[in-house]
């Protein structure tokens, strides 16, 4: 037995080292934006760029390879969207705090999440959402992840009047998007191996064909930067500016247990949700909708968390962009260690893999998007005290844009309707906790 059969159970999974390899190689691509939009984000707050590139990679890559190692799934970790927009934009610049600062309500989030999945808090709440709210859950990531490959292509836009509206289908990037789409769907159809990631290449090259005819016109400050890589290979930038830098000193205690709150609450149910979502998929829940090895998981997730504001980086978290890699055929902690890999080759090949523009992945997170919305016809709906919380949970996670706001209204509807239709003997306490806290959470927000 190879060392890779045992430490991975390729056999026991019904998968295959190639299979493994190219799905790693799909999630990566689908996410290897955020080498870009991270240090982007976090740079605002004085940050430097090249060391948060450099935090970003190492911190990504050491977070999957636990995730890899404590619990053999196909679950990528990297600093979160939406978490480092709070770090950056309201915890810095909004309540005036040094990014310093802001690492080490990270820190402290990660160390209370390892002891919060030690003692089995974070398992005993993922167990108690009901399984239709699980289903409901895959079904809104479905939704969210297309959305948002539509609006980074620019296929669906800001609109004053309506909030969100139709892009210029007439622009290259929204037409390579959409075209990209279809070409990904017909290898999907086609069953050809690798079909995400060979649709995000292909993508890609239609655009550099179309940047060379002159088509596409780069124009840095419209945000349309160039698709041609300016070199393949280049030294890492220092990680030193940030590294080690995080400080507990400049802030209250109670304003720091606010902020800490913040990022646990998010961190906690986003991703709970990513976990829930990609697990259905995969079909890795057992017949209770328990995720086996959940343990080893969340530990992952907290352990990457704490590393990573030490590194320099804000909330790493498991990447709903992982539900790519399992499309196309991931089962087992090969998938995470090979994108783990390619996140440290990232640091010597960064001019190349930031080149990748938002328009080529659109075509990934759309089709992985309708594959995990084939969940919705196993969702009871005909019960309303079941259907309906379903629904909310799908909706408010794409009008949000926001995972956890999804099983938010997800969950409070479901004890509420529960409780007043005379059916409250099918609450279970921790579910009940969960939708006090989350009113709680609702009214004082």
């Amino acid at each position: 037995m190879s060392f890779i059969e045992k430490c991975f159970k390729l056999k026991e999974n019904n998968t295959t080292m190639k299979t493994e390899v190219m799905a790693g190689l799909t999630t990566f691509m689908t996410m290897a934006y955020i080498l870009v939009v991270n240090p982007s984000i976090l740079s605002v707050t004085g940050m430097d760029y090249g060391a948060v590139l450099t935090a970003t990679c190492i911190a990504s890559a050491l977070g999957t390879f636990f995730m890899a190692l404590f619990a053999n799934y196909p679950f990528v970790l990297a600093p979160g969207m939406g978490l480092n927009a709070y770090f950056a934009y309201t915890v810095v610049l909004q309540y005036g705090y040094g990014w310093e600062v802001a690492l080490a309500a990270v820190f402290v989030e990660g160390i209370i999440f390892i002891v919060l999945s030690a003692v089995n808090v974070r398992e005993a709440i993922f167990n108690a959402i009901p399984t239709n709210m699980k289903k409901a859950v895959s079904v809104g990531i479905g939704m969210y992840i297309a959305f948002i490959g539509l609006q980074n292509a620019g296929v669906v836009i800001n609109n004053a009047s309506t909030c969100v509206g139709l892009g210029d289908v007439r622009t290259v990037p929204v037409a390579l998007a959409l075209i990209g789409t279809i070409i990904t769907l017909v290898l999907v159809i086609r069953k050809v191996k690798g079909a995400l990631l060979v649709g995000i290449l292909v993508t890609w090259l239609l655009g550099i064909i179309c940047q060379l005819t002159g088509l596409y016109v780069v124009d840095v400050e419209a945000g349309a930067y160039s698709l041609i890589p300016t070199g393949i290979i280049s030294a890492p930038p220092s990680i030193m500016p940030v590294a080690g830098k995080l400080t507990f000193s400049g802030i209250s205690i109670f304003d720091f247990i606010v902020v800490i709150f913040a990022f646990l609450f998010v961190d906690l149910f986003d991703t709970l949700g990513t976990l829930i979502g990609v697990s259905t998929k995969a079909g890795f829940l057992d017949k209770d909708g328990k995720l086996p090895k959940i343990k080893g998981a969340l530990f992952a997730d907290a352990a990457a968390t704490t590393l990573g504001a030490v590194l320099g980086t804000s909330t790493v978290t498991t990447f709903v962009e992982s539900a790519s890699g399992v499309s196309d055929g991931g089962r087992t902690g090969l998938t995470a260690f090979t994108a783990g890999i390619l996140f440290l080759i990232a640091l010597l090949f960064s001019p190349l893999l930031t080149t990748i523009p938002s328009f080529a992945t659109t075509p990934a997170l759309v089709v992985v998007g309708l594959m995990m919305v084939e969940n919705v016809s196993d969702i009871e709906f005909a019960d309303y005290t079941e259907g309906f919380p379903a629904f909310m949970t799908i909706l408010m996670m794409v009008v949000c844009y926001s995972i956890s706001e999804g099983l938010v209204f997800g969950v409070i509807s479901y004890v509420l309707l529960k409780f007043f239709s005379g059916r409250k003997s099918e609450l279970n306490p921790v579910i009940v906790v969960i939708a006090f806290l989350f009113f709680l959470k609702l009214i004082l927000a």
